[in-house]
């Protein structure tokens, strides 16, 4: 059974489109035993969204509740074929990480290869450090070109745990996953699952994602979520004392 200790895409009512707040996504985490968890509201381009300023006051938030680590970071927009994104960069310098996705409100569905370009060049950004919920067929893509420029570009690539729930909206989601894990296997690329929980019984809510991953036999090694020393590769802010244990006291 693969071994997760920790949630790094959800989301709270900020967001527009979710239910609870953030003391009781934390709260849920520590009750599901989640180490660390990371909350990552959607940028400005979705319906309902937070404004911007929401992402440059992260200072007054605790970065540990119930005994979980907070990390405050965005789930970006792609809204182009350059893989520009829709917050600007004064206020991407305030998150400690960010994930890039497509959603169809903000992106139009183009070629495979545009498709494909638009992912790779977010992956480019160096605040980008996940490719979210890189499945959804109705914005098709190359996914051995996708799986090789995020080894490059040193990025996890998301089994979006919320893709696979069978009544979710985005195409043949489990299909497409199935071939990008066979790549990142064949090209030893790790990934990252996450709940995508927009609701508190979904933080930590991995099940689909780990059923996936076992059945193809997936190496572990690979799994981001195993450990913070290994998503800390990924994701430099992890390297900071409050998430490593180390003292900063002389």
């Amino acid at each position: 059974m693969i071994q997760d200790v920790l949630d790094l895409h959800t989301h709270t009512i900020a967001s527009g489109h979710a239910y609870n707040t953030l003391y009781e996504m934390a709260r849920s985490a520590s009750e599901k035993g989640v180490s660390l968890l990371g909350i990552t509201e959607h940028s400005p381009g979705i319906p309902g969204a937070c404004h911007p300023f929401y992402f440059i006051n992260f200072k007054v938030v605790p970065r540990e509740l119930y005994g979980v680590k907070l990390m405050l970071g965005c789930e970006l927009n792609i809204i182009d074929y350059e893989g520009h994104v829709d917050l600007e960069p004064r206020y991407c310098r305030g998150l400690d990480f960010a994930i890039a996705s497509i959603h169809d409100p903000c992106y139009t569905q183009g070629t495979i290869a545009q498709n494909t370009a638009a992912y790779v060049n977010a992956m480019k950004n160096p605040i980008v450090q996940i490719i979210g919920h890189p499945d959804d067929g109705r914005f098709p893509v190359d996914y051995e070109t996708l799986v090789c420029a995020a080894k490059e570009y040193h990025v996890l690539l998301e089994v979006n745990a919320s893709s696979l729930h069978p009544k979710c909206h985005r195409k043949n989601a489990r299909e497409n996953y199935r071939t990008m894990l066979e790549l990142c296997k064949k090209h030893q690329v790790s990934i990252i699952m996450d709940s995508d929980a927009h609701c508190e019984a979904d933080v930590g809510n991995h099940k689909r994602a780990h059923d996936l991953l076992e059945e193809m036999a997936f190496p572990q090694e690979l799994i981001a979520n195993t450990s913070i020393a290994l998503a800390a590769q990924y994701i430099p802010w992890l390297n900071q004392p409050i998430y490593t244990g180390v003292s900063t006291n002389d």
